[in-house]
């Protein structure tokens, strides 16, 4: 059972949520659009956590089920049915992004029979071949995702409110897109982040981290082992559904490119940097993940061995890339808990919880093999 939280971390938790609903009114469009790219990482590496680092299904394919929640809002938010023009249903944008995510997770349903079938490095492998096929889809299927060009994405809106470039003035700071779908991106993030809370936390998440711990021991317990990993599976589906569409928001154009086979790398380094089956930890990964290529395209000029792609240097990507594959390792070998176990060991009263919850894991890790032994 954990801990309920002290009067520090309550403390600490709202002197960052003031923070960051004060950033809009101070921080630039870059800024905050990079804060959109990272908050949409934040919700597909949840859903990936679950699937991963709680059930224990390792999955490549997780960019797959972004592009379909990006390209399920375009064509159902999107206007159509003209000659020549992109396929589009003209539906409002609030139901297109809630059946996109419907979408998204019923395109996992459909996958999670041969989830359940396989384990380990073979589940790896059959979930990359979403990718590929993904990515022959996207480009080939020009009538609904634009081909190689891609399509505009159509803004969001919510009962007449329009998340667009239309300039809302507020304490005398302009409100744009980007300031608006800041606000937009807390809800869904929140409210993300305490579902899954609640999940892991509940009987869900100790069948989950059973299955993951000893499957053939779960299911003598009598978890339905292959109902909670195809339920694992679609609400990772959904979660990366919901990702793809705030992330579509957030570029305000999609493009085949990006939701390939580095994509899906890129969240699991989020997870493992993080923490595996932690929340908090998938939140703390996709911020540095996603952070740090923005800072280092920023500030690349007064970085030694960055310089701008195409001149023949490392481009701000591929240092980003080498940087969190270093921490991936450096994490493996002395931080097996991820950045949420640093950040736990900073705060008081938290450190003996710490060594208690690596205690009760190792317990549970020991318990069923005892149980299956004759």
């Amino acid at each position: 059972m954990s801990e309920r939280p002290t009067g520090y971390t309550w403390a600490v938790r709202g002197a960052l949520g003031v923070l960051l609903l004060a950033l809009p009114f101070y921080l630039d469009r870059f800024w905050l659009q990079a804060g959109l790219f990272a908050m949409a990482a934040a919700i597909g590496a949840i859903g990936l956590n679950m699937l991963t680092g709680s059930t224990g299904q390792l999955s490549l394919g997780h960019a797959f089920f972004l592009a379909v929640g990006a390209y399920g809002y375009c064509v159902l938010a999107g206007d159509g049915g003209g000659k020549g023009e992109l396929i589009g249903f003209g539906l409002p944008p609030w139901l297109a992004m809630l059946l996109a995510v419907l979408i998204a997770g019923a395109a996992g349903g459909l996958f999670s029979p041969i989830a359940g079938r396989l384990r380990g490095a073979y589940l790896g492998i059959a979930t990359l071949a979403l990718i590929f096929v993904g990515q022959h889809v996207l480009f080939n299927a020009h009538d609904l995702t634009g081909g190689y060009n891609g399509r505009d994405v159509p803004p969001l809106s919510l009962f007449g409110f329009a998340f667009d470039d239309t300039e809302v003035i507020v304490a005398a700071v302009p409100f744009q897109s980007a300031e608006k779908l800041w606000y937009a991106g807390l809800v869904l993030l929140t409210l993300s982040a305490l579902f899954a809370r609640g999940v892991l936390r509940g009987r869900p998440g100790r069948a989950m981290n059973a299955i993951r711990d000893h499957r053939i021991a779960a299911g003598v317990m009598g978890v339905p082992v292959a109902r909670y990993r195809a339920g694992a599976f679609v609400l990772s589906s959904m979660y990366a559904g919901l990702a793809g569409v705030l992330l579509a928001l957030a570029f305000q154009r999609t493009v085949p490119e990006y939701f390939g086979f580095i994509l899906s790398l890129e969240y699991l380094a989020m997870i493992v940097i993080g923490g595996l089956g932690s929340v908090a930890g998938a939140v703390l990964g996709a911020a540095l993940v996603s952070l740090l290529p923005q800072v280092l395209s920023r500030y690349g000029d007064a970085l030694p061995l960055v310089s701008a792609p195409g001149t023949g240097g490392v481009s701000p990507g591929e240092m980003a890339r080498y940087l969190y594959g270093a921490t991936v390792v450096a994490v493996v070998l002395f931080l097996p808990g991820g950045l949420v176990q640093l950040a736990a060991r900073r705060i008081p009263g938290k450190r003996v919880s710490l060594k208690k919850a690596l205690k009760e894991k190792a317990l549970k890790k020991e318990a069923p093999e005892k149980e299956v032994q004759p």
